[in-house]
């Protein structure tokens, strides 16, 4: 997938998944006075953060601490600059690419926030092929919970994700670029959704106009409608004509 900060970790030796902070209170789990451990969780090992992530975690705790946001390219060099004598310069490179692959990093990718600066301000908008790819990974390390269909929930996102982006059909596909086929066929379907959706708000929009009602909630009450459903549908259908106006 096309790693959505690139220009913040260039060049970043491959790494594996970001890993979860050390406790120091950890305790054994309680198995009621029995000699043996209860299941598995005793012998899983306990992963240590690291340490240049720690640093990072204490000086700017809104970007890398319990809570992240994406963060504007250029993000490495910006905390070179501003903590150069504090930092190890490999050893950054190398957490900045730990915590932009992790999957806490790649779901506010996903969420579609803005890109944000050192000082936790939303400086840029998250470009479309970055909020599709780094959807598409997170779902590829979700693990299904009993009937759980992943694969309809992530073509209601791509939907969603599409329709955020304020892009064409055609537009879209054209920054997105996908390379596999599974992933195409998910995304045309999910498009040809949205398209299905499009519709209905194109039609509502006509009744609206065409009812002579006083307000959003009146109409909404003549056709026994939900006023909220229909005013999501009439924006959508604003955002459409928009696109065509362009």
């Amino acid at each position: 997938m096309t790693e959505p900060v690139s220009s913040t970790v260039e060049n970043a030796a491959p790494v594996a998944p970001a890993q979860a902070p050390a406790r120091a209170d950890r305790r054994p789990p309680h198995n009621g006075g029995r000699g043996r451990p209860a299941g598995n969780a005793a012998a899983r090992p306990v992963r240590e953060v690291h340490p240049v992530l720690a640093q990072l975690a204490q000086l700017h705790p809104v970007l890398f601490g319990a809570t992240v946001q994406p963060l504007k390219r250029g993000t490495y060099q910006d905390l070179l600059a501003l903590h150069g004598e504090a930092l190890d310069k490999a050893g950054l490179k190398v957490a900045m690419a730990i915590h932009t692959r992790s999957t806490r990093y790649l779901n506010a990718v996903a969420s579609g926030a803005a890109r944000h600066d050192l000082q936790g301000n939303p400086v840029e908008a998250m470009a479309p092929e970055h909020v599709f790819h780094a959807l598409v990974e997170v779902f590829k390390r979700k693990k299904p919970r009993d009937g759980e269909d992943l694969q309809v929930k992530l073509r209601r996102r791509m939907g969603m994700a599409f329709m955020d982006s304020g892009l064409s059909r055609d537009a879209y596909l054209e920054v997105v670029q996908v390379r596999d086929e599974a992933t195409q066929t998910l995304l045309d379907a999910a498009l040809d959704e949205v398209a299905e959706q499009d519709a209905k708000a194109e039609a509502v929009q006509r009744a609206f106009a065409g009812s002579g009602a006083a307000s959003i909630e009146a109409f909404a009450d003549m056709y026994g409608m939900n006023p909220h459903a229909v005013q999501r549908q009439l924006h959508r259908a604003k955002q459409l004509q928009a696109q065509q106006a362009e």
